[in-house]
């Protein structure tokens, strides 16, 4: 447990230093596109080396789950990604993540929806819990004004995160994790350079030297951290980490990928949310944390709660 505890931290540290390394990118001209789209094929690539011998004589297992590969590929990597970078690219990335954070209430609203069915009261408390901090956070009365089109990327963002949850909550035990992974980023990598092709999405690279905190690097430092730290590192130590804890526990742990966010972007970028800001993300988090712990409390059999989404949420993890 205490191993498993140790890799679920480091997953969330590293996985805190994608907005970072991003913004990093696009404040030299980069796109979010062309960003996103690096990210993806090289993660993609270095995860192939071990997928392969994973599919050895069970290649079938592609075809047979061909559809959960699509859709994790397309929303829960391109689009997720792709968005969160935009709400990056014109919000501070503490922010940004915080927006795309409200996935689980999302869940909970689109199943109260759904099944006519009224949540349980911790959960109602978590959701009114983590609107509250979106108002908060959105600083409506501050002076500092907040970017409406990214606030709507940062949702747009949360949206795509809420699909994934869906997606990766059916437990499948005929794809290992690291070929999900694999697959799904290689297929989010094809629909990105499919839609640069096609015009759909601007890209745009630069070589231009970036400056991480009191350091200016070369371009490939941050495209590197950004592949390496924040993607392969993450998802394989995420994996482990579940594997380890279990998805309940490792989802929980993942929530403070939050705080790691905000620390990174405070020594890389200089950049660190206001205190009325801050106050709305730790009124966020403390949302989904009652709502999830309302989840182990129907799972244990406590009674009828709404359908436990996320029990499996973080078999496979999200790349934000």
């Amino acid at each position: 447990m205490a191993s498993g505890l140790g890799i679920a931290l480091f997953s969330s540290a590293v996985f805190g230093l994608s907005g970072s390394f991003a913004k990093a990118l696009l404040e030299t001209g980069w796109t979010p596109g062309a960003a996103v789209t690096a990210r993806l094929t090289g993660a993609a690539l270095i995860l192939a080396v071990p997928a392969i011998p994973a599919l050895r004589g069970r290649w079938h297992q592609l075809k047979d789950n061909w559809l959960t590969i699509l859709l994790f590929g397309l929303i829960g990597v391109a689009a997720c990604q792709l968005f969160y970078f935009n709400a990056v690219s014109r919000l501070s990335v503490g922010v940004a993540l915080l927006l795309e954070y409200l996935a689980p209430v999302i869940i909970v609203l689109w199943l109260w929806v759904a099944s006519r069915k009224r949540p349980r009261p911790l959960t109602i408390a978590g959701t009114l819990l983590s609107l509250g901090g979106l108002i908060l956070v959105l600083d409506l009365t501050g002076a500092v004004k907040i970017d409406l089109i990214g606030v709507l990327w940062g949702i747009a963002a949360a949206v795509c995160l809420a699909i994934y949850f869906f997606i990766t909550a059916r437990e499948n035990d005929t794809l290992p994790p690291i070929v999900l992974a694999s697959s799904g980023l290689m297929v989010g990598a094809a629909v990105m350079w499919l839609a640069a092709a096609t015009g759909l999405v601007p890209m745009a690279f630069s070589t231009a030297d970036t400056r991480l905190g009191p350091w200016v690097t070369p371009w490939w430092v941050s495209l590197g951290g950004l592949v390496v730290l924040a993607t392969v590192l993450a998802y394989v130590s995420g994996i482990v980490a579940a594997r380890a804890l279990g998805s309940k526990v490792a989802s929980f742990v993942s929530l403070t990928e939050v705080l790691f966010a905000v620390i990174w972007a405070w020594l890389l970028l200089g950049e660190l949310p206001g205190t009325i800001q801050l106050l709305g993300g730790l009124l966020i988090v403390g949302g989904v944390v009652l709502v999830r712990v309302d989840e182990l409390r129907s799972s244990s059999g406590t009674g009828a709660a709404m359908p436990a989404v996320l029990d499996h949420a973080n078999d496979f993890e999200p790349v934000p």
